[in-house]
């Protein structure tokens, strides 16, 4: 959805920017050209005029010779507004909606959020291929990506391994490298979404602490819903999977552990879909109260 509006957007620039140059180096010398021969006749051709009425005759003479064709005017207006935005949108923020509760208590259904679209490197628009190399994503990140399974979508997850971790995650428990992740309970949650209460949990993943929503005792059953690149680098057995994260890949998974389709199910999130990291909560229309920062 978002490359789409990518795309158009950058349609829109490349169209109003060719009105904007044609105008600057050709159209608008024409226009001075033609808005001065205009004055010269209407001087040539008032007989019987005072001076001030042939003044005014001939400044009106001149500004309409002088006014662009609309296709000009509306390109050469909207221009530096689309190259504002696409700019802005493209190297440094971009915004998106939370459309469900798999990232909850972190973010809900109805965030509006900033994403930072140069922490992990710069990336041509449309194409979206890396040019720039400035950093990569950390365990604990909120990062936006296009969905391996279809790149059209775009979703929102926590980085829980890195390239080469072997992440598992098996009777409700998450370990990274053989290390259990530390969580304490935090009280409960009450689930919109479900219409439940789930318990709450503070966890520590690696420099980032963030809470967590899941029940302990509800069983989840673990299995792929696609055969997805480096599938083999996975062992689903008992409920639970362990995977190996391939090179140039990372595996995401929900704050809202039992309702969140997330790398669990669906493999790994390659670097190539990475959008950028979420940072910022800067609207959300049925809790205002929500805006800010996030972890």
């Amino acid at each position: 959805m978002s490359w789409d509006f990518a795309l158009i957007l950058f349609v829109a620039l490349v169209v109003t920017g060719a009105i904007w140059s044609l105008d600057v180096l050709r159209l608008r010398a024409r226009r001075v050209v033609r808005a001065e021969q205009a004055a010269e006749a209407c001087r040539n051709n008032a007989a019987g005029l005072d001076e001030a009425a042939l003044r005014e005759a001939c400044e009106q003479a001149y500004e309409r010779a002088a006014r662009p064709s609309w296709w000009v005017e509306y390109g050469v207006s909207f221009f530096p507004v689309i190259l504002f935005v696409f700019v802005l949108r493209s190297f440094v923020v971009e915004p998106f909606r939370i459309p469900s509760g798999s990232m909850l208590p972190t973010l809900e259904n109805g965030d509006l959020i900033l994403v930072n679209k140069f922490q992990y490197g710069i990336r041509l628009p449309v194409i979206d291929r890396k040019v720039i190399d400035i950093g990569a994503p950390d365990r604990g990140d909120v990062v936006v990506f296009r969905y391996p399974v279809d790149p059209s979508v775009d979703y929102i997850k926590r980085v829980v391994g890195l390239p080469g971790d072997v992440v598992e995650y098996r009777d409700k428990i998450l370990t990274v490298n053989g290390q259990r992740v530390p969580r304490e309970r935090d009280g409960d949650y009450y689930e919109p979404d479900r219409a439940v209460y789930v318990g709450q949990y503070r966890e520590q993943l690696g420099q980032a602490s963030h809470r967590i929503l899941l029940n302990e005792h509800a069983p989840q059953d673990l299995g792929p819903i696609v055969q997805f690149p480096g599938f083999d680098q996975c062992a689903y057995a008992g409920g639970g999977v362990r995977c190996t994260v391939p090179e140039g890949h990372y595996f995401m998974m929900g704050d809202n552990r039992d309702n969140s389709l997330d790398s669990r199910y669906w493999g790994f999130v390659p670097d190539a879909n990475i959008v950028g990291r979420a940072f910022f909560i800067w609207m959300n229309f049925g809790s205002p109260s929500r805006i800010g920062g996030f972890d």
